[in-house]
């Protein structure tokens, strides 16, 4: 590890009086992938939303290579390097799969988009380096030959695998995935986690939601738990796994990693 790319240090948030998150730190090291795992409810997704100021925090803080970041715009975050996925699929189903991915690169371009998604002859050397890119990202997750094809008629495993190429495909220093598997059979679980292995290869560090325990103990370098917006374990899998209060909070047992 090269030290700590994202720290999140005692963020609370409340709702109406009622403790979303409370006294949280979670940190992601350069070279890892990172799991939050928990019960619904549990404050995953609110901190992932916290972490890139979709809601404001109450106190605390959120630093990104040292700099606090909890206050900027999404486009901002995308410019230092910061991208993310939603629980829910964001997908543009009637453009096509290179459209959605083109789109991107919108955050760290200059070009317009026109000229990129439906490749007018007047293009930059930018533009042209969007349309190389956009075709990269959708090899990588195994989607070139569905290249053309109208986004909305891919099988939903696909279409999850279109959202990581979209992703991935600005080169982002951190990828902030939530519910990457949510859905999912094994076979296609199998297949998101060997893309997340490829993108990690890229030197693209990940911090992701899950509650498919397979994923989280195939690929997790650390884990962090939460329960009642509260951080009640960290560790590794072997760790989380033998967890007393993981195990009553959350497993339900212990988890036997393969």
């Amino acid at each position: 590890m090269n030290g700590t790319l994202l720290k999140v240090e005692s963020v609370s948030k409340n709702f109406g009086g009622v403790s979303a998150l409370l006294d949280v730190n979670v940190s992601v090291d350069q070279g890892s992938i990172t799991s939050l795992i928990g019960p619904n409810g549990a404050g995953k997704s609110t901190l992932f939303n916290v972490i890139t100021n979709l809601i404001p925090l109450d106190s605390g803080r959120v630093l990104f290579q040292n700099e606090r970041i909890d206050h900027l715009p999404s486009h901002q975050m995308a410019n230092k390097g910061i991208q993310r996925t939603f629980q829910l699929l964001q997908v543009f189903k009637e453009l096509s799969v290179f459209e959605n991915v083109a789109l991107g690169m919108h955050a760290k371009s200059k070009a317009g988009l026109l000229p990129t998604i439906f490749r007018f002859p007047s293009m930059s050397l930018e533009e042209v380096k969007i349309i190389e890119q956009s075709k990269n990202a959708i090899q990588l997750v195994g989607l070139e030959a569905q290249m053309n094809e109208t986004a909305g008629r891919l099988p939903f495993g696909q279409q999850k695998l279109l959202e990581l190429a979209r992703a991935f495909v600005s080169n982002p220093k951190l990828l902030l995935l939530d519910e990457p598997t949510n859905g999912l059979n094994p076979h296609e679980i199998q297949m998101i986690i060997r893309v997340l292995h490829k993108i990690h290869d890229q030197g693209i560090d990940i911090l992701f939601v899950a509650h498919d325990m397979v994923t989280v103990m195939e690929i997790s370098d650390k884990i962090y738990v939460l329960n009642f917006g509260q951080k009640i374990a960290e560790g590794t899998p072997d760790e989380i796994a033998k967890n007393k209060e993981v195990i009553k909070a959350y497993l339900g047992k212990e988890y036997r990693i393969a």
